[in-house]
């Protein structure tokens, strides 16, 4: 791997799959993204969802689009709406092939706020898309608070939000709202997102709502197609986004950023023993510098996660997705893909945490036994 280099796939051409998710299933690896096209327009949906299929993780074959965008005027996913960060999931129960991703309708910017699913009967597709949604309507997380239900609260945050849009960034005005009792009733918004399935086969869908105040994690239901309405909110008025979540040796972990629109920021990260949490921030796992644009931990080497994918057939060895973002030409848009060091820095307290090392270049055997030695070493 060269992380933020030009990544060919096996015709030569650049990969497009921007804000992915990988699924690995019988034996081959799919990556899922955003199809980016060339200048500002690429940052809004001209095609669809892009699929590309590796048996060992470095050489990609383009498999094409697997959830194309419509023609049809007035379709949720019409041409020019928002498409990001799809994640792809399978049902051994149903034998099908789920997609969620963040969906905002044309013309509305990034007011929609909605997910959206799809299914498919093979991993490449075509996906059949089913429907939108603000999650959750009429249900409270499992953690609410007494204030969330306060009538009086929810009616002047629902007169605040009509009055004046509140910011998806860092802000002091969304502190005083109580956001979410005003989206109880059409359901909580729902923008960066993530999919994690546990090893019960019980699947989550975990993003960022409140206009990115808040991370809320939700539980779907058994055929992966809505959701079960047991949630809970994490990190309340934190701002994080892009989140991914992954588990090792029977622990939960969340990676994600900060809200700074496109520009890079500084990675989060967490731990719990419980999906529901509760979750204890960690340290930045970022270290080291990004030669070629010179930025380091407090830009994520100018990179903002997506994904993180445990490798199959390896032991211990996780990898790190990172988009880094070109909205001024989006389909310029590179990959950095950095393994995880369990023995590093990261932790708080007593607390161990991760690490996510820049290398300029790497390969997978040479980490996992580099790892291993680590790992022997530590006291």
């Amino acid at each position: 791997f060269v992380p933020g280099e030009i990544w060919p796939d096996t015709d030569g051409v650049h990969i497009n799959a921007h804000g992915g998710g990988i699924l690995y299933h019988e034996g081959v690896y799919y990556w899922f993204g955003q199809h980016m096209v060339e200048g500002r327009a690429g940052n809004r949906a001209q095609v669809g969802i892009s699929v590309y299929s590796s048996s060992d993780l470095y050489n990609w074959e383009d498999e094409g689009i697997a959830l194309p965008v419509s023609l049809e005027p007035g379709s949720e996913i019409e041409k020019g709406c928002i498409m990001e960060r799809p994640k792809v999931i399978y049902n051994e129960k149903t034998g099908k092939f789920v997609m969620w991703f963040h969906l905002e309708l044309k013309g509305e910017g990034y007011r929609s706020a909605r997910t959206a699913v799809a299914v498919s009967d093979t991993p490449t597709g075509p996906y059949t898309y089913l429907r939108s949604e603000r999650p959750n309507a009429g249900q409270w997380p499992l953690n609410v608070r007494v204030e969330n239900k306060d009538f009086e609260s929810v009616t002047k945050a629902i007169e605040a939000e009509a009055a004046q849009p509140f910011s998806g960034g860092l802000n002091i005005r969304t502190v005083q709202y109580n956001l979410l009792g005003a989206h109880f009733e059409g359901g909580q918004m729902s923008r960066d997102m993530t999919l994690f399935k546990d090893d019960c086969g019980t699947a989550y869908h975990i993003y960022a709502s409140e206009h990115n105040a808040t991370l809320h994690i939700s539980e779907l239901t058994d055929d992966y197609l809505a959701h079960s309405g047991r949630y809970v909110r994490i990190f309340e008025h934190r701002w994080m986004e892009a989140p991914a979540v992954f588990k090792r040796e029977g622990r939960y972990y969340l990676l994600a950023s900060g809200c700074t629109g496109w520009e890079p920021n500084a990675a989060r990260a967490a731990v719990a023993d419980s999906i529901f949490g509760p979750w204890l921030e960690l340290e930045n796992p970022c270290i080291g510098i990004n030669p070629a644009n010179g930025l380091g931990p407090e830009k994520t080497f100018g990179g903002q996660s997506t994904y993180v994918l445990p490798v199959e057939g390896l032991d211990d060895v996780y990898i790190a997705m990172f988009d880094v973002w070109d909205p001024g030409n989006a389909i310029n848009g590179r990959y950095l893909w950095l393994p995880i060091d369990f023995s590093d820095q990261g932790g708080v307290g007593n607390e161990r945490g991760f690490a996510i090392p820049w290398m300029d270049e790497w390969n997978l055997e040479d980490f996992e036994r580099e790892h291993a030695a680590r790992l022997n070493e530590a006291p």
